[in-house]
């Protein structure tokens, strides 16, 4: 089958309300700062209705980094659940909007679509509360066969584990790319999802994962240690491939042979982190996607976390097609 796409990603389809907020009102709603947790669709509304939100826009970890790959002019294909309903609908528009492929029918009768309530006080980081709605109910049925197979990388979104059908669905993702000679991609998402479902996500890394994305508290929280170079050690010896990332510290790329120090991209002021892990993954893949070293696809996976943390919201603003080619990337 011809190579259609670059990445078919598999995730949530969320709509993301992002404003700023205060430490004061991150403590007053006892929330813990720099987490994601869930929340139901009551507490969801409650908590809008005291935000102060600036950007309403779908989002999702991997809809967000289709949205980079498409901004490096990759060919990208999104598979996840909204409702039938306004946000729905604007979720759609959104992905279809910077060409990226969405098709899957959206639920009728059932929750609405999901929502993520971002506040992001001054220092740039995201306090996230997430009402899931009609996301989890992706389900095998759902994984579009022809796409994967059509794709050079399949790229799988953690934060799905906490749904039994979507590991349905992954498991089908995974049998389809590996059948058809494709890679599979997973990133962990976040450190909760790590410590919720560690002995499930460590059988699937080592079973069907090619390339994994992680950052350093989520690989921490994996191998249960405080040891960044034991945790590098034992990823490396499950997993052809991985980039973790590391804050100011940039990343490191692990493969079966190397490890790879990738600098961090200067940043004049961090505005908020929303999206950093999957813009760079964007990078990250579109470069391999392209056949670029792995090197580079490292240097242009830090310059699309640079670009999206230095303004409000999980997307890029610029090109980063041009952007690169700016930076001679």
């Amino acid at each position: 089958m011809p190579e259609l796409y670059d990445v078919a990603a598999i995730g949530n389809a969320i709509v993301d309300v992002i404003g700023p907020t205060t430490e004061a009102w991150i403590a007053d709603q006892g929330l813990a700062k720099g987490s994601m947790q869930l929340v139901d669709q009551a507490r969801s509304q409650a908590l809008y209705s005291t935000m102060s939100p600036e950007i309403q826009a779908s989002g999702g970890s991997a809809a967000n980094t289709i949205a980079g790959l498409a901004s490096f002019g990759g060919r990208g294909a999104f598979m996840g659940k909204v409702a039938d309903d306004d946000l729905g609908r604007l979720f759609a528009e959104d992905m279809r909007g910077i060409g990226a492929r969405f098709e899957n029918a959206p639920l009728s009768g059932g929750p609405a679509t999901a929502v993520s309530m971002i506040n992001v006080t001054p220092d740039g980081q995201r306090t996230m509360c997430t009402f899931l709605g009609a996301s989890v109910q992706f389900t095998d049925a759902d994984v579009e066969a022809d796409v994967i197979e059509a794709s050079k990388i399949v790229y799988l979104e953690g934060y799905l584990f906490d749904a039994e059908a979507a590991r349905r669905a992954f498991a089908k993702a995974a049998a389809l790319a590996h059948g058809s000679g494709r890679m599979i991609a997973l990133t962990l998402s976040d450190s909760f999802v790590v410590e919720r479902h560690r002995g499930a996500l460590l059988g699937f890394i080592e079973g069907q994962v090619d390339l994994l994305f992680a950052n350093e508290a989520e690989l921490l929280a994996l191998f249960e240690t405080d040891s960044f170079d034991q945790a590098a050690e034992a990823l490396r010896q499950r997993v052809k491939l991985a980039a973790v990332t590391r804050s100011e510290q940039g990343s490191i790329i692990l493969s079966q042979g190397e490890r790879l120090t990738v600098p961090a991209e200067p940043v004049e002021k961090v505005v908020d982190t929303t999206g950093a892990g999957d813009q760079y993954a964007a990078g990250f893949m579109f470069g391999l996607s392209r056949g670029r070293p792995l090197q580079q696809c490292g240097k242009l996976a830090s310059l699309a976390a640079a670009e999206v943390i230095s303004h409000y919201g999980p997307r890029p603003q610029v090109s980063l097609k041009d952007l690169a080619a700016s930076k001679g990337y």
